[in-house]
């Protein structure tokens, strides 16, 4: 879960717990570490160089595993985004111990408490990674953004590349930048004519206080960190037309949110007292919600607890796939050492470049592929619902007896479901004697932060 921090670990022993749970892999087995420490010295023989452009990252000061790299130059009225992807398929050869280890995971799971890598650190944060300390193999792909946001892939190829800077999300200047703030407007623009409804949660971190109990601090997404998530879009949806195209491919589908979740959405935002006005689409009233308050933030929380996500899906004649949240075909390309399925995309567009011969099993390949990202993606969504439940039921803790407001926001056969006016915290109250809707007052009965459980009843 990356929007969570623990930096007091407040959440230890609940996520020791967790991680049992769920067997979360604490580390690699001798034979994976032997056979990476022996591919982190392969010399890349099949990379043109490319180390005169300015590549340079983006990302969390504290990060190593630095998928990404990017040059943007204008041509005429476009703009030309060469975005250097980490060649980590080039260190993990087919058949090999690492890669199947990589199948087994499916992505690299991210906790409060640290994170479960997809491939061993001599490779994801040294010599498969992006930085800045010497050349490194990657794919680049090259990228054209018109002014209105349309994008289209216009190569890619393996190539050498050096960073010359690791830049910060909470560091960088406007001047280390160049035509990034341009490119993402341009991206931003499209993604508001299509309708997209993409929400990006706030940070939250659980702080202790002095009395003993519990807050959480949300922080608002800097502006560095939505430019950057450009470049993926752009890479993303550049990528995922031409494979289509090609019949080929495996993609992200993700359906509209249906009624039910939007009138559980509606009765969440008035508990949080936003104004959602009756004829207002959810896409449009998201970019009414400013993250950076409580209510707005909770909101965003809320959008993706209740929505849901996205499948994968490989190529099929005669059907589309499209994200809903996106407004796009789409797919994922550009975290090639934190997705399993990302390393195949890219080989895949690469052979459609000319940059070498497309597999004979490639649509078995994408199939099988699809099976083993929707189970690693159902896990790491459980993980993700397990530690907003620890946070939960941390921030609550201590405040046994107190009295709340909420907002009955669905009720189901299980009872309803509450969203707290205060503070962003999802509940259940066992009682079916109430309507959607309806304004209550519940009592916290108790709340177990190792666990990850709370317990309300109403008040009469």
């Amino acid at each position: 879960m990356k929007t969570l921090a623990d930096p007091d670990r407040l959440l230890a022993d609940g996520l020791v717990r967790l991680r049992e749970r769920f067997s979360v892999a604490e580390g690699f087995a001798p034979n994976v570490l032997a056979e990476a420490e022996q591919m982190a010295s392969r010399a890349p023989a099949a990379h043109s160089d490319w180390t005169d452009r300015p590549f340079v990252t983006l990302d969390p000061a504290s990060a190593t595993d630095l998928d990404q790299a990017f040059v943007i130059e204008e041509v005429g009225a476009d703009l030309r985004l060469y975005y250097a992807l980490a060649d980590i398929g080039w260190f993990v050869p087919a058949g090999s111990a690492i890669e199947a280890e990589a199948w087994s995971r499916g992505v690299t799971y991210y906790l409060p408490d640290g994170k479960a890598r997809l491939y061993p650190p001599i490779l994801s944060e040294k010599a498969a990674s992006l930085l800045p300390d010497g050349p490194r193999p990657a794919i680049v792909v090259t990228v054209r953004c018109s002014p209105d946001g349309a994008v289209l892939l216009e190569g890619a190829e393996r190539a050498i590349v050096r960073s010359r800077a690791k830049l910060a999300y909470d560091r960088v200047q406007p001047g280390d930048l160049a035509l990034l703030p341009e490119f993402a407007a341009r991206m931003k623009r499209a993604e508001d004519s299509r309708g997209a409804a993409r929400v990006d949660p706030p940070e939250q971190e659980i702080e202790g206080g002095a009395d003993g109990r519990y807050r959480l601090h949300l922080r608002a997404r800097l502006p560095s960190e939505d430019a950057n998530s450009a470049l993926s879009l752009a890479a993303n949806i550049a990528i995922a037309q031409a494979l289509h195209a090609a019949s080929t491919g495996l993609f992200r589908e993700m359906a509209a949110p249906d009624e039910r979740a939007i009138r559980r959405l509606r009765q969440t935002a008035r508990g949080l007292g936003l104004d959602w006005p009756d004829a207002m689409p959810l896409a449009e009233f998201e970019r009414t919600v400013d993250p950076h308050f409580n209510a707005g933030a909770s909101f965003q929380l809320a959008v993706r607890r209740v929505t849901g996500g996205a499948d994968y899906v490989p190529y099929r004649e005669g059907h589309r796939p499209f994200h809903a949240a996106i407004g796009a075909i789409y797919c994922h390309a550009t975290a090639p050492m934190r997705r399993l399925a990302d390393r195949y995309v890219l080989e895949a567009v690469l052979a459609l470049a000319g940059g070498g011969s497309r597999r004979a099993d490639e649509a078995e390949l994408f199939a099988e592929l699809a099976g083993t990202m929707n189970a690693a993606h159902a896990r790491e969504g459980a993980i993700e619902r397990a530690v907003l439940d620890l946070a939960e039921a941390a921030l609550l803790h201590g405040r046994e007896g107190e009295v709340f407001r909420a907002i009955v926001t669905e009720r189901d056969e299980k009872g309803a479901r509450l969203q707290l006016c205060e503070l962003p915290v999802m509940a259940r109250v066992d009682t079916r004697s109430i309507a959607s809707g309806e304004a209550i007052q519940v009592r916290l009965v108790a709340a177990d932060p190792t666990k990850g459980k709370v317990h309300f009843e109403r008040v009469a």
